[in-house]
């Protein structure tokens, strides 16, 4: 098994919804010990964004990509491979104004290559990173589940099954901020051993 775990909290320690996501990789690594484990902390490595000498680079053909325009579409071929090569993926996720991180949506982008990752057919879109699990660390300081105000749950089933990736278990960890942040992570390390039994 190979296990990829994506950090995307802005912070490089200290951050709860890492916490989750190095819970729910131990409680793997727990399970299957001759796994193997990449991990990729956005805030230690960001990766960047998608502007218009990306899209340069990207829609030039790759014999005819300047040395600079090379680099850039390797630093995404990375993440790529990554994708490709994992068995399981681990995402912490927090959530900043209602929706993912900038540093999430970075590494999407990254990963989001036609004819690469998905592509379309005669009968619709087909992603290609198929039969992979994915968990899903969601950290909230208020209570968004199943509410209009959860924008993190349908964006990231649709680009992850998108993209091939429909095994998707989501595990909250809701009202941080509401007064009792240590009873939050104690039922959601509950619903982690639930879900990685």
């Amino acid at each position: 098994m190979n296990i990829l775990q994506i950090n995307s909290s802005a912070k490089s320690t200290g951050s709860q919804s890492t916490e989750l996501a190095n819970r729910i990789t131990a409680r793997l690594l727990e399970r299957n010990p001759a796994a193997s484990l990449t991990l990729r902390d956005l805030a230690v490595t960001p990766h960047p964004l998608l502007d218009e000498a990306a899209l340069t680079a990207l829609m030039t053909p790759a014999e005819d990509r300047t040395t600079e325009q090379a680099a850039r579409v390797a630093l995404d071929d990375a993440l790529i491979a990554e994708v490709q090569a994992a068995d399981v993926l681990v995402l912490g996720v927090p959530m900043y104004n209602f929706s993912v991180t900038a540093q999430l949506k970075n590494w999407i982008d990254a990963i989001a290559r036609a004819r690469v990752t998905f592509q379309y057919t005669a009968n619709g879109p087909e992603g290609l990173l198929t039969g992979k699990k994915v968990y899903v660390a969601l950290t909230r300081g208020g209570v968004h589940r199943d509410l209009p105000s959860d924008n993190q749950v349908p964006y990231l089933r649709t680009v992850l099954g998108f993209l091939g990736m429909t095994d998707v278990e989501f595990i909250y960890a809701e009202g941080l901020a509401m007064g009792d942040a240590d009873g939050v992570l104690a039922a959601a390390n509950e619903a982690i051993a639930a879900a990685v039994a």
